[in-house]
């Protein structure tokens, strides 16, 4: 008899969407034989996922969870917009969020944890796709910790508590006043869902794009004395520092008209008791980034079905 190894068992699993176990009785069943093995998991049904798995999967949800001083967030994609709305989808995403905060921002990890109650969350997925009936990806995760202080939260075009479109986790290093780190780590996390920053501060931002920008500024002054063409590139890049750092962006909240986001923690730290510092945010958006189909000619679509 044909030994069944674990990397037999994981290759089947990755072709077909199958569970574990499943996977595993399919190669008892056919004696090791892979292709035979997803044959027999065709006919019990058990591979649904696999013939799903070539569609886009650009919609969906980006979850939410924070548990004392830790904070995640997950995108779990599907197909169409509708299975956002979708109860199930709903609790799936919720969970995987739950069990990332066990797991971190390790995504490989986060797919081969324990999810409650079952296998993996890669095979809880995979049963969802089956069950569902539209093809799923857990895209991405991220966390971010504080060792004292708050994650605030925030959730756009929220579905349901912790799920929507937007996510967004900030984290503020302070033994101050929880009272009142709290709602400015929210009204932080609102201005990073609007405003989008690049990064946190401008030495976090990617050296070539520095590089670029101030050569753009260089080109766009070029015949200029040296000594005014630098003080011109400094200006501007400080322009280019409020635009795209968090720090350095003007809050968008009105009670605060004029402030950089530094100075509105600054002015926040006499309440709170103590020094208070920005260690950090995360901002998803669901589906940026991917490629997504134009949409189809639905008309095109029925007359090619007819003819």
């Amino acid at each position: 008899m044909t030994a069944i190894t674990a990397s037999m068992v994981k290759d089947l699993r990755e072709k077909t969407g199958a569970g574990m176990m499943d996977c595993k009785v399919a190669l008892t069943e056919t004696g090791g034989d892979s292709e035979a093995a997803v044959d027999w998991l065709r006919k019990k049904g058990l591979s649904k996922a696999a013939k799903k798995s070539g569609r886009v999967a650009a919609e969906g949800l980006v979850a939410v969870a924070v548990r004392d001083q830790t904070g995640v967030l997950v995108e779990v994609n599907s197909e169409t917009d509708f299975v956002a709305r979708n109860e199930e989808f709903q609790a799936l995403v919720r969970a995987i969020a739950l069990v990332a905060l066990e797991t971190g921002d390790d995504l490989d990890k986060l797919k081969n944890a324990h999810y409650p109650g079952g296998d993996s969350v890669d095979a809880a997925i995979a049963n969802a796709i089956a069950t569902i009936g539209e093809n799923m990806t857990l895209r991405r995760t991220g966390a971010l910790h504080v060792s004292k202080g708050v994650i605030g939260s925030y959730v756009h075009n929220a579905v349901t508590d912790g799920l929507g479109k937007i996510g967004v986790i900030v984290g503020l290093e302070s033994a101050g006043n929880t009272d009142v780190l709290m709602p400015l780590a929210r009204l932080i996390a609102l201005h990073v869902a609007a405003a989008n920053p690049t990064a946190l501060e401008a030495s976090a931002l990617d050296a070539a794009l520095v590089t670029r920008e101030r050569n753009l500024l260089a080109d766009k002054n070029a015949g200029k004395p040296a000594h005014v063409l630098e003080k011109i590139i400094d200006s501007g890049m400080k322009t280019f520092y409020k635009e795209v750092c968090l720090v350095d962006q003007i809050s968008i909240h009105a009670e605060h008209a004029g402030k950089a986001i530094s100075q509105v923690i600054k002015d926040s730290e006499k309440a709170a008791g103590a020094p208070i510092v920005l260690k950090g945010y995360l901002r998803y958006a669901l589906g940026e980034g991917i490629d997504k189909p134009e949409a189809a000619d639905f008309a095109a679509e029925v007359a090619a079905l007819q003819s």
